[in-house]
């Protein structure tokens, strides 16, 4: 018997060979005796881009959907198709109801959806068990104003502090556990997870954090004064991003480059880490740094 019965599968929509993926991953459960389970989504994109080789059965009636936010008790495993961002976008749903990810690349990079599309069997290993599994924390960022939540999210990459529209520099002072670190003129700034310090805060020149480490990294965008340099801190800090209350523009927030959020001038940005982690599933052989060796291209011996 599988080790997990029932599995929930996503894919990131209209992406080339992401339809035929995931047919070949749908088929392959399902010999292995995998419930499977579809969001609405992901039907109607398989239904506009059916492979005409293949007899997929009527999709809206054979897999039952259900809302994201009820996934559990009725899966053991959500497998995402697709890039990191596909996975990004479903990794907070997997760490409140503690169902464990898989990714699958059909993206770019593939830090985080690790396992190959040609090789789909390679996901019978993970069903019999043989896998490791790690975890991963998420920030907590509200936007406040006047003390209220404006708006709240959570991010596995990064919370990330952008200029609006008229590209203009941002005034904001720094508070970590209460104590005051330092006021900065920059283009922004990157809260980013270990996670995350591979995707923009790496772009950046942030460092690269391990993701077993239990930190948090804070990289100045285009920082008006050069001595203002990338901080490394606790993962159980208190993260604050105070607003100049003379600031002319609302900048925006953005949560793993989702949604750009409004904040206004004195307004705040309230950073913690999240109480739930996300559990990351890969194959047995995985190996983060031949990862980076490979997706950042670096010299082999």
């Amino acid at each position: 018997m599988p080790k997990f019965k029932t599995i929930y599968l996503t894919a990131k929509r209209y992406t080339q060979g992401i339809s035929e993926t995931l047919i070949a991953l749908i088929e392959y459960l399902e010999k292995n005796a995998v419930k499977v389970i579809l969001d609405q989504e992901t039907i109607a994109m398989l239904q506009a881009n059916r492979v005409k080789k293949t007899t997929i059965y009527n999709l809206s009636n054979n897999y039952e959907h259900f809302e994201l936010s009820k996934l559990k008790p009725q899966c053991d495993l959500i497998i995402v198709i697709g890039g990191d961002g596909s996975l990004l976008s479903t990794a907070k749903i997997a760490a409140d109801q503690n169902i464990p990810i898989v990714g699958v690349n059909r993206g770019t990079l593939g830090f985080l959806t690790d396992i190959n599309p040609e090789y789909i069997e390679s996901i019978g290993k993970i069903l019999r068990g043989n896998y490791i599994e790690e975890t991963r924390f998420l920030l907590n960022a509200s936007i406040k104003h006047d003390d209220k939540i404006i708006n709240q999210d959570l991010a596995l990459n990064d919370v990330v502090l952008l200029p609006s529209h008229n590209n203009r520099m941002i005034e904001f002072s720094v508070y970590i556990n209460k104590q005051f670190v330092c006021t900065h003129k920059a283009d922004g700034i990157i809260v980013a997870t270990p996670t995350g310090s591979t995707a923009h805060a790496l772009s950046g020149g942030g460092p690269i954090l391990h993701p077993g480490l239990d930190a948090i990294v804070l990289l100045p965008m285009f920082p008006h004064t050069l001595s203002s340099r990338p901080i490394v801190v606790t993962g159980d800090s208190h993260i604050e991003i105070i607003m100049n209350k003379n600031y002319e523009s609302y900048p925006n927030v953005s949560y793993d480059g989702r949604k750009l959020v409004p904040i206004p001038s004195s307004g705040k940005i309230d950073i913690k880490k999240h109480i739930n982690r996300l559990r990351l599933i890969h194959l047995h052989d995985y190996n983060y740094f031949e990862t980076l060796r490979v997706k950042l291209k670096w010299e082999n011996k």
